[in-house]
């Protein structure tokens, strides 16, 4: 039992300063990957340049930490008190934001305890995964992407056809959700939820309704995937 529990305890295999600096490099540059690929995939609002950062020196502390600790299980105890002590009070609205900074940390346990190919490869496999996920439209419910609002003559009736014209030129789908009175009865008020073909369409189609003279207050606001408060 005794021989069992020393085992924990023994000395730490000398580490050479070129180990140690080459886990910490490395723990940067895989980081480093994660955070570009953080960076091109976010969509909410409140984008944090402190938080990508985080994910990069946070890696690094963590492959510090683990070189430190080694095997001697006491040492890693007194570790985790230290740490205990720290409050980490900044809240990490998105999951997938917290995913990213878990990876991160993930790349400098594995730096720190010897085992790069383990981190590289691992690294490689999340952000292809990322990626992927980004591109693709999987788990996406969303059938309509946009709100367009106008107002038009009531008593024009080829409007309301010229109307449903411009919707199937830039809309793969739409939906009329209401219709009101304005200025006394001069003025149909129309909402729709659209689906643009491209999304390089918005500016052509606000305009395209603006410039056919008889369509006034056109308002389109593109929702968006993430939205922060």
């Amino acid at each position: 039992m005794i021989d069992y529990l020393s085992m924990f305890f023994e000395p730490q295999a000398a580490l050479t300063p070129a180990m140690a600096v080459g886990s910490l490099v490395l723990s940067f540059l895989l980081s480093m990957v994660f955070a570009i690929v953080y960076q091109h995939t976010f969509r909410g609002f409140t984008y944090s340049r402190s938080y990508i950062h985080t994910m990069v020196l946070g890696s690094m502390v963590t492959c510090m930490l683990i070189m430190a600790i080694g095997n001697n299980l006491a040492r890693g105890v007194g570790i985790l008190g230290t740490l205990a002590i720290i409050r980490f009070r900044t809240p990490v609205r998105d999951p997938r934001d917290a995913m990213f900074l878990f990876a991160c940390l993930g790349v400098g346990i594995a730096c720190g305890a010897g085992m790069p190919l383990i981190a590289a490869i691992g690294t490689l496999v999340i952000n292809v995964v990322a990626l992927l996920l980004h591109w693709t439209p999987f788990a996406s419910r969303r059938e309509y992407e946009g709100l367009l609002r106008f107002a038009m003559p009531a008593s024009d009736s080829s409007a309301e056809q010229s109307v449903q014209e411009l919707l199937v030129r830039y809309c793969a789908s739409f939906y009329l959700l209401g219709m009101r009175d304005a200025e006394q009865g001069n003025l149909l008020e129309f909402s729709y939820q659209v689906r643009l073909l491209d999304p390089a369409y918005q500016k052509d189609m606000v305009e395209a309704f603006r410039q056919d003279g008889r369509f006034r207050d056109v308002v389109l606001l593109m929702q968006r995937t993430t939205v922060e408060l």
